[in-house]
Protein backbone atom coordinates (compact mmCIF):
# COMPACT_ATOMS: atom_id res chain seq x y z
CA UNK A 1 0.00 0.00 0.00
CA UNK A 2 1.36 3.60 -1.22
CA UNK A 3 2.30 5.97 2.27
CA UNK A 4 0.23 8.66 0.64
CA UNK A 5 1.45 10.93 3.61
CA UNK A 6 5.12 10.37 2.46
CA UNK A 7 4.59 10.97 -0.98
CA UNK A 8 2.96 14.45 0.06
CA UNK A 9 5.81 15.10 2.11
CA UNK A 10 8.43 14.82 -0.87
CA UNK A 11 6.46 16.90 -2.84
CA UNK A 12 7.33 20.50 -3.07
CA UNK A 13 3.67 22.06 -1.51
CA UNK A 14 4.46 19.41 0.99
CA UNK A 15 7.79 20.20 2.13
CA UNK A 16 6.63 23.61 2.77
CA UNK A 17 3.63 22.61 4.60
CA UNK A 18 5.62 20.16 7.22
CA UNK A 19 8.29 22.50 7.70
CA UNK A 20 5.99 25.11 8.49
CA UNK A 21 3.89 23.01 10.64
CA UNK A 22 6.58 21.00 12.56
CA UNK A 23 4.96 17.75 11.17
CA UNK A 24 6.82 14.19 10.56
CA UNK A 25 9.27 14.47 7.50
CA UNK A 26 10.08 10.99 6.02
CA UNK A 27 13.32 11.75 3.27
CA UNK A 28 13.63 9.50 1.01
CA UNK A 29 15.88 6.73 1.74
CA UNK A 30 19.26 5.62 -0.02
CA UNK A 31 18.13 1.81 -1.13
CA UNK A 32 20.83 0.10 -3.10
CA UNK A 33 20.41 -0.49 -6.62
CA UNK A 34 22.23 -2.78 -8.79
CA UNK A 35 25.48 -1.04 -10.39
CA UNK A 36 25.78 1.11 -7.02
CA UNK A 37 28.78 2.36 -5.33
CA UNK A 38 28.98 1.58 -2.02
CA UNK A 39 29.54 5.09 -0.93
CA UNK A 40 27.37 8.42 -2.77
CA UNK A 41 31.02 10.53 -1.62
CA UNK A 42 33.63 10.38 0.58
CA UNK A 43 34.39 8.79 4.03
CA UNK A 44 35.68 10.73 6.55
CA UNK A 45 37.50 8.59 9.58
CA UNK A 46 39.12 9.38 12.72
CA UNK A 47 39.86 7.74 15.73
CA UNK A 48 41.39 8.14 19.05
CA UNK A 49 44.83 7.29 20.11
CA UNK A 50 45.59 3.88 20.54
CA UNK A 51 42.56 2.56 18.24
CA UNK A 52 43.28 -0.68 16.74
CA UNK A 53 40.57 -0.40 13.81
CA UNK A 54 41.37 2.83 12.24
CA UNK A 55 44.41 1.56 10.18
CA UNK A 56 42.49 -1.73 8.63
CA UNK A 57 39.22 0.39 8.18
CA UNK A 58 41.17 3.15 5.83
CA UNK A 59 42.74 -0.30 3.92
CA UNK A 60 39.14 -1.79 3.38
CA UNK A 61 37.09 1.43 2.08
CA UNK A 62 40.89 2.29 -0.22
CA UNK A 63 40.70 -1.13 -1.51
CA UNK A 64 36.72 -0.72 -1.69
CA UNK A 65 38.14 2.09 -3.87
CA UNK A 66 36.06 4.62 -1.45
CA UNK A 67 37.88 8.07 -1.12
CA UNK A 68 38.98 8.50 2.78
CA UNK A 69 39.72 12.09 4.16
CA UNK A 70 40.53 13.32 7.36
CA UNK A 71 38.76 16.96 6.63
CA UNK A 72 35.47 18.19 6.88
CA UNK A 73 34.35 18.32 3.60
CA UNK A 74 30.95 17.14 2.72
CA UNK A 75 31.11 13.52 3.38
CA UNK A 76 28.87 10.74 3.11
CA UNK A 77 30.07 8.90 6.08
CA UNK A 78 31.16 9.82 9.57
CA UNK A 79 32.90 6.20 10.89
CA UNK A 80 35.16 6.61 14.52
CA UNK A 81 37.34 3.99 15.68
CA UNK A 82 36.27 4.24 19.74
CA UNK A 83 38.66 1.27 20.61
CA UNK A 84 40.98 3.48 22.05
CA UNK A 85 38.58 5.02 24.84
CA UNK A 86 39.73 3.19 28.06
CA UNK A 87 38.02 5.30 30.57
CA UNK A 88 34.76 7.75 30.26
CA UNK A 89 37.48 11.29 30.11
CA UNK A 90 38.52 10.07 26.91
CA UNK A 91 34.71 10.20 25.47
CA UNK A 92 35.09 13.79 24.62
CA UNK A 93 37.05 12.46 21.80
CA UNK A 94 33.58 11.60 20.31
CA UNK A 95 32.49 15.21 21.11
CA UNK A 96 35.58 16.59 19.41
CA UNK A 97 35.05 14.38 16.24
CA UNK A 98 31.16 14.65 15.65
CA UNK A 99 30.18 18.29 16.76
CA UNK A 100 32.68 19.63 14.21
CA UNK A 101 31.65 17.56 11.48
CA UNK A 102 27.75 16.81 11.85
CA UNK A 103 26.60 19.04 9.66
CA UNK A 104 28.74 17.71 6.78
CA UNK A 105 27.48 14.64 6.34
CA UNK A 106 24.92 14.31 3.04
CA UNK A 107 21.76 13.37 3.10
CA UNK A 108 21.07 9.61 3.54
CA UNK A 109 24.55 9.61 5.16
CA UNK A 110 26.54 6.96 7.60
CA UNK A 111 27.70 7.24 11.14
CA UNK A 112 29.46 3.55 12.29
CA UNK A 113 31.26 4.10 15.66
CA UNK A 114 33.48 1.10 16.41
CA UNK A 115 34.38 -0.08 20.04
CA UNK A 116 35.38 -2.96 21.74
CA UNK A 117 32.74 -5.44 23.85
CA UNK A 118 32.51 -4.32 27.55
CA UNK A 119 32.26 -7.86 28.11
CA UNK A 120 35.94 -7.52 26.41
CA UNK A 121 37.47 -4.89 28.17
CA UNK A 122 40.87 -4.59 30.15
CA UNK A 123 39.35 -2.75 32.95
CA UNK A 124 35.59 -1.68 34.47
CA UNK A 125 36.40 2.14 33.36
CA UNK A 126 37.07 0.82 30.20
CA UNK A 127 33.94 -1.58 29.73
CA UNK A 128 31.86 1.23 31.26
CA UNK A 129 33.30 3.80 28.38
CA UNK A 130 32.96 1.17 25.63
CA UNK A 131 28.77 0.81 26.89
CA UNK A 132 28.43 4.85 26.96
CA UNK A 133 28.88 4.37 22.93
CA UNK A 134 25.13 2.95 22.65
CA UNK A 135 24.05 5.88 23.60
CA UNK A 136 26.17 7.76 21.69
CA UNK A 137 24.85 6.25 18.70
CA UNK A 138 21.15 5.69 19.29
CA UNK A 139 20.80 9.78 20.36
CA UNK A 140 22.96 10.64 16.90
CA UNK A 141 20.25 8.18 14.63
CA UNK A 142 17.33 10.67 16.22
CA UNK A 143 19.38 14.06 15.91
CA UNK A 144 20.85 13.71 12.34
CA UNK A 145 17.80 13.08 10.17
CA UNK A 146 17.65 13.13 6.71
CA UNK A 147 17.56 9.41 6.31
CA UNK A 148 20.62 9.22 8.11
CA UNK A 149 21.36 6.25 10.15
CA UNK A 150 24.29 5.16 12.98
CA UNK A 151 25.14 2.70 14.29
CA UNK A 152 27.55 0.94 17.06
CA UNK A 153 29.48 -2.20 15.96
CA UNK A 154 31.73 -3.84 18.76
CA UNK A 155 34.52 -5.87 17.25
CA UNK A 156 36.29 -8.56 19.34
CA UNK A 157 40.25 -8.31 19.78
CA UNK A 158 41.25 -10.56 17.03
CA UNK A 159 38.40 -9.89 15.04
CA UNK A 160 39.68 -7.23 12.61
CA UNK A 161 39.49 -9.48 9.85
CA UNK A 162 35.92 -9.90 10.13
CA UNK A 163 35.06 -6.39 9.39
CA UNK A 164 34.60 -5.97 5.55
CA UNK A 165 31.35 -7.73 5.32
CA UNK A 166 29.48 -5.36 8.06
CA UNK A 167 31.22 -2.30 6.95
CA UNK A 168 30.09 -2.74 3.40
CA UNK A 169 26.89 -3.07 4.47
CA UNK A 170 26.05 -0.58 7.28
CA UNK A 171 27.74 2.07 4.71
CA UNK A 172 25.65 1.06 1.66
CA UNK A 173 22.37 1.32 0.51
CA UNK A 174 21.11 -1.92 1.60
CA UNK A 175 20.83 -0.68 5.38
CA UNK A 176 18.42 1.97 4.95
CA UNK A 177 16.00 0.88 7.47
CA UNK A 178 18.91 -0.29 9.85
CA UNK A 179 19.54 2.11 12.49
CA UNK A 180 20.66 2.68 16.25
CA UNK A 181 21.85 -1.08 16.53
CA UNK A 182 24.90 -2.10 18.36
CA UNK A 183 26.53 -5.50 16.36
CA UNK A 184 28.92 -7.95 17.46
CA UNK A 185 31.95 -9.26 15.56
CA UNK A 186 33.37 -12.34 16.78
CA UNK A 187 37.30 -12.77 16.54
CA UNK A 188 39.02 -15.60 14.02
CA UNK A 189 39.57 -15.23 10.73
CA UNK A 190 37.20 -14.68 7.70
CA UNK A 191 37.76 -15.15 4.09
CA UNK A 192 36.18 -12.52 1.71
CA UNK A 193 33.87 -13.58 -1.01
CA UNK A 194 35.67 -13.87 -4.05
CA UNK A 195 32.89 -10.91 -5.50
CA UNK A 196 30.80 -8.96 -3.57
CA UNK A 197 28.52 -8.39 -5.80
CA UNK A 198 27.87 -12.00 -5.34
CA UNK A 199 28.91 -13.30 -2.56
CA UNK A 200 26.40 -16.20 -2.70
CA UNK A 201 27.26 -17.93 -5.86
CA UNK A 202 27.71 -22.04 -4.94
CA UNK A 203 25.19 -21.80 -1.91
CA UNK A 204 21.87 -23.58 -0.85
CA UNK A 205 19.36 -21.58 0.49
CA UNK A 206 16.02 -22.12 1.82
CA UNK A 207 13.71 -19.67 2.93
CA UNK A 208 10.36 -20.54 4.53
CA UNK A 209 7.28 -18.56 3.88
CA UNK A 210 8.37 -17.45 0.62
CA UNK A 211 5.14 -17.47 -1.07
CA UNK A 212 5.03 -13.43 -0.70
CA UNK A 213 5.73 -10.83 1.43
CA UNK A 214 9.00 -10.59 2.90
CA UNK A 215 9.30 -14.26 2.29
CA UNK A 216 9.24 -13.62 -1.68
CA UNK A 217 11.50 -10.41 -0.70
CA UNK A 218 14.37 -12.76 0.84
CA UNK A 219 14.10 -15.05 -2.04
CA UNK A 220 14.96 -12.80 -4.13
CA UNK A 221 17.64 -11.07 -2.75
CA UNK A 222 19.40 -14.18 -2.32
CA UNK A 223 19.05 -15.54 -5.80
CA UNK A 224 20.36 -12.24 -6.87
CA UNK A 225 23.34 -12.52 -4.66
CA UNK A 226 24.09 -15.81 -5.94
CA UNK A 227 22.36 -18.67 -4.19
CA UNK A 228 20.10 -21.27 -5.50
CA UNK A 229 16.75 -21.08 -3.70
CA UNK A 230 14.31 -23.52 -2.34
CA UNK A 231 11.25 -21.42 -1.89
CA UNK A 232 8.95 -23.02 1.18
CA UNK A 233 5.41 -22.95 1.83
CA UNK A 234 2.51 -24.55 2.36
CA UNK A 235 0.58 -26.26 -0.08
CA UNK A 236 -2.42 -23.58 -0.37
CA UNK A 237 0.29 -21.20 -1.72
CA UNK A 238 1.57 -23.52 -4.13
CA UNK A 239 0.66 -20.81 -7.16
CA UNK A 240 2.20 -17.75 -5.59
CA UNK A 241 5.23 -19.95 -4.65
CA UNK A 242 5.75 -21.39 -8.08
CA UNK A 243 5.82 -17.93 -9.28
CA UNK A 244 8.91 -17.25 -6.85
CA UNK A 245 10.81 -20.21 -7.66
CA UNK A 246 10.33 -19.28 -11.34
CA UNK A 247 11.44 -15.18 -10.80
CA UNK A 248 14.27 -16.16 -8.63
CA UNK A 249 14.98 -19.21 -11.11
CA UNK A 250 14.84 -22.09 -8.14
CA UNK A 251 12.87 -24.81 -6.69
CA UNK A 252 9.37 -24.31 -4.76
CA UNK A 253 8.66 -27.04 -2.01
CA UNK A 254 4.73 -27.35 -1.06
CA UNK A 255 5.39 -28.54 3.19
CA UNK A 256 3.24 -27.54 6.49
CA UNK A 257 6.38 -27.11 8.49
CA UNK A 258 4.04 -28.06 11.43
CA UNK A 259 3.19 -31.58 10.30
CA UNK A 260 4.33 -34.17 12.13
CA UNK A 261 6.53 -35.73 9.86
CA UNK A 262 7.93 -31.83 8.34
CA UNK A 263 10.92 -31.89 9.55
CA UNK A 264 11.97 -35.24 8.62
CA UNK A 265 10.47 -34.91 5.42
CA UNK A 266 12.84 -31.41 5.00
CA UNK A 267 15.43 -33.31 6.22
CA UNK A 268 15.51 -36.66 2.92
CA UNK A 269 14.33 -33.76 0.52
CA UNK A 270 17.81 -32.27 1.14
CA UNK A 271 20.07 -34.72 1.84
CA UNK A 272 18.80 -36.59 -1.75
CA UNK A 273 19.65 -33.28 -3.45
CA UNK A 274 22.47 -32.40 -5.73
CA UNK A 275 24.02 -30.44 -2.63
CA UNK A 276 22.82 -33.05 0.42
CA UNK A 277 23.49 -29.87 2.60
CA UNK A 278 21.90 -26.62 3.09
CA UNK A 279 24.06 -23.94 3.43
CA UNK A 280 21.55 -20.96 4.29
CA UNK A 281 18.03 -21.28 6.12
CA UNK A 282 16.09 -18.59 6.54
CA UNK A 283 13.50 -19.35 9.03
CA UNK A 284 10.42 -16.80 7.76
CA UNK A 285 7.49 -18.25 7.59
CA UNK A 286 5.14 -17.28 10.54
CA UNK A 287 1.24 -15.94 11.75
CA UNK A 288 -0.65 -13.99 13.95
CA UNK A 289 -3.57 -14.57 15.45
CA UNK A 290 -4.28 -11.43 17.44
CA UNK A 291 -6.32 -11.44 20.92
CA UNK A 292 -5.90 -10.67 24.59
CA UNK A 293 -4.83 -13.44 26.31
CA UNK A 294 -8.17 -13.16 28.20
CA UNK A 295 -10.12 -13.50 25.28
CA UNK A 296 -7.15 -15.87 23.34
CA UNK A 297 -8.70 -19.50 22.34
CA UNK A 298 -6.11 -22.55 23.08
CA UNK A 299 -6.10 -22.82 19.13
CA UNK A 300 -4.65 -19.49 18.39
CA UNK A 301 -2.08 -20.03 21.64
CA UNK A 302 -0.87 -22.90 19.87
CA UNK A 303 -1.12 -22.60 16.35
CA UNK A 304 1.29 -19.27 16.64
CA UNK A 305 3.93 -21.12 18.88
CA UNK A 306 3.94 -24.13 16.35
CA UNK A 307 4.42 -22.21 13.28
CA UNK A 308 6.48 -19.28 14.42
CA UNK A 309 8.73 -21.10 16.99
CA UNK A 310 8.32 -24.98 17.71
CA UNK A 311 8.77 -25.77 13.95
CA UNK A 312 12.02 -23.80 13.32
CA UNK A 313 13.24 -25.79 16.58
CA UNK A 314 12.20 -29.04 14.69
CA UNK A 315 13.86 -28.38 11.87
CA UNK A 316 17.15 -26.59 12.84
CA UNK A 317 17.85 -29.71 15.33
CA UNK A 318 16.86 -32.40 12.80
CA UNK A 319 19.61 -30.95 10.01
CA UNK A 320 21.99 -30.03 12.34
CA UNK A 321 21.75 -34.01 14.08
CA UNK A 322 22.22 -34.74 10.00
CA UNK A 323 25.07 -32.64 9.56
CA UNK A 324 22.97 -31.29 6.78
CA UNK A 325 24.11 -27.54 8.04
CA UNK A 326 27.80 -28.03 6.91
CA UNK A 327 30.31 -25.59 8.31
CA UNK A 328 29.99 -22.11 6.85
CA UNK A 329 26.16 -22.68 7.17
CA UNK A 330 24.11 -19.69 8.28
CA UNK A 331 20.91 -19.95 10.40
CA UNK A 332 18.29 -17.06 10.37
CA UNK A 333 15.53 -16.56 12.37
CA UNK A 334 12.75 -13.73 11.53
CA UNK A 335 11.61 -12.05 14.71
CA UNK A 336 9.98 -9.22 15.82
CA UNK A 337 10.01 -6.03 18.07
CA UNK A 338 7.43 -7.04 19.44
CA UNK A 339 9.47 -10.18 21.12
CA UNK A 340 11.69 -7.15 22.53
CA UNK A 341 9.02 -4.96 23.44
CA UNK A 342 5.58 -6.72 23.78
CA UNK A 343 2.40 -5.80 21.90
CA UNK A 344 -1.04 -5.50 23.37
CA UNK A 345 -3.40 -8.46 21.83
CA UNK A 346 -0.24 -10.40 20.48
CA UNK A 347 1.01 -12.44 23.55
CA UNK A 348 1.22 -15.23 21.70
CA UNK A 349 2.80 -13.43 19.17
CA UNK A 350 5.63 -11.67 20.85
CA UNK A 351 6.01 -14.93 22.91
CA UNK A 352 7.09 -16.47 19.52
CA UNK A 353 9.45 -13.96 18.63
CA UNK A 354 11.26 -13.73 21.48
CA UNK A 355 11.77 -17.27 21.65
CA UNK A 356 12.98 -16.67 18.34
CA UNK A 357 15.68 -14.25 19.72
CA UNK A 358 16.11 -17.40 22.66
CA UNK A 359 17.06 -19.50 19.89
CA UNK A 360 19.95 -16.80 19.16
CA UNK A 361 21.05 -16.67 22.26
CA UNK A 362 21.20 -20.58 23.08
CA UNK A 363 22.45 -21.61 20.12
CA UNK A 364 25.05 -18.88 18.82
CA UNK A 365 27.98 -20.64 21.62
CA UNK A 366 26.89 -24.26 20.93
CA UNK A 367 26.98 -23.72 16.93
CA UNK A 368 30.43 -21.43 16.81
CA UNK A 369 32.18 -25.08 17.47
CA UNK A 370 31.10 -26.39 13.90
CA UNK A 371 31.54 -23.10 12.02
CA UNK A 372 28.46 -21.84 11.84
CA UNK A 373 26.13 -18.80 12.65
CA UNK A 374 23.33 -17.81 13.74
CA UNK A 375 21.36 -14.63 14.13
CA UNK A 376 18.32 -12.69 13.58
CA UNK A 377 16.17 -9.72 12.19
CA UNK A 378 13.64 -8.39 14.26
CA UNK A 379 10.90 -6.19 11.61
CA UNK A 380 9.36 -3.41 12.50
CA UNK A 381 6.44 -1.35 10.55
CA UNK A 382 7.03 -3.17 7.15
CA UNK A 383 5.01 -2.14 4.32
CA UNK A 384 3.05 -5.61 3.34
CA UNK A 385 -0.16 -6.69 2.99
CA UNK A 386 -0.93 -7.34 6.33
CA UNK A 387 0.02 -4.30 7.66
CA UNK A 388 -1.90 -2.58 4.75
CA UNK A 389 -4.84 -4.41 6.29
CA UNK A 390 -4.99 -2.41 9.83
CA UNK A 391 -6.92 0.18 10.85
CA UNK A 392 -5.39 3.43 9.59
CA UNK A 393 -4.35 4.88 13.10
CA UNK A 394 -2.22 2.09 14.05
CA UNK A 395 -0.74 1.87 10.27
CA UNK A 396 0.12 5.48 10.68
CA UNK A 397 1.45 5.32 14.28
CA UNK A 398 3.62 2.63 13.25
CA UNK A 399 4.65 4.39 9.94
CA UNK A 400 5.49 7.80 12.08
CA UNK A 401 7.08 6.35 15.17
CA UNK A 402 10.88 5.90 13.77
CA UNK A 403 13.29 7.99 13.40
CA UNK A 404 12.81 7.67 9.73
CA UNK A 405 9.34 8.65 9.95
CA UNK A 406 7.95 6.16 7.33
CA UNK A 407 7.74 1.84 7.12
CA UNK A 408 10.30 -0.01 5.59
CA UNK A 409 10.10 -2.25 2.70
CA UNK A 410 10.37 -6.39 2.56
CA UNK A 411 14.04 -6.07 0.92
CA UNK A 412 14.98 -4.07 3.61
CA UNK A 413 14.84 -7.10 5.89
CA UNK A 414 16.05 -9.29 2.90
CA UNK A 415 18.87 -7.06 2.43
CA UNK A 416 20.11 -7.40 6.25
CA UNK A 417 19.07 -11.45 6.13
CA UNK A 418 21.37 -11.15 3.36
CA UNK A 419 24.28 -9.51 5.11
CA UNK A 420 24.20 -12.58 7.87
CA UNK A 421 24.40 -14.76 5.02
CA UNK A 422 27.37 -13.93 3.32
CA UNK A 423 30.20 -15.73 3.63
CA UNK A 424 32.12 -12.84 4.78
CA UNK A 425 29.57 -12.30 8.17
CA UNK A 426 31.02 -15.62 9.90
CA UNK A 427 32.38 -13.79 12.77
CA UNK A 428 29.04 -12.63 12.81
CA UNK A 429 26.87 -14.22 14.69
CA UNK A 430 24.58 -14.03 18.30
CA UNK A 431 23.00 -10.93 16.81
CA UNK A 432 19.43 -9.54 16.80
CA UNK A 433 19.46 -6.79 14.72
CA UNK A 434 16.36 -4.83 14.53
CA UNK A 435 15.08 -3.42 10.99
CA UNK A 436 12.80 -0.98 12.30
CA UNK A 437 14.16 2.56 11.34
CA UNK A 438 15.01 3.00 14.66
CA UNK A 439 11.44 2.62 15.85
CA UNK A 440 10.30 4.33 19.47
CA UNK A 441 8.30 0.91 20.20
CA UNK A 442 11.29 -0.63 22.76
CA UNK A 443 13.99 1.87 21.79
Amino acid sequence: MADRYANFANSGLGRTVVKRLGLPDPPRLRRHRAGDPLVTGPVLLGATPGGRLAEPIRKLLETAGVEVTAEGVRVSALVFDATGIVDSTQLRALYDFFHPYARALETSGRVIVLGTPPEATASPKEAIAQRSLEGLTRSIGKEFGRGTTAQLVYVAPGGESGVESTLRFLLSGRSAYVSGQVIRIGAGPVSAPADWERPLDGKLALVTGAARGIGAAIARVLARDGAEVIALDVPAAGDALAGVANETRGRALQLDLTAESAAERLAGYLAAGPHAAVDIIVHNAGITRDKTIARMTEDRWDSVIGVNLTAPERVNDLLLERDLIPSGGRIVGVASIAGIAGNRGQTNYATSKAGVIGQVQAYAPLLAGRGITINAVAPGFIETAMTAKMPVGLREAGRRLNSMSQGGLPVDVAETIAWFASPGSAAVTGNVVRVCGQSLLGA
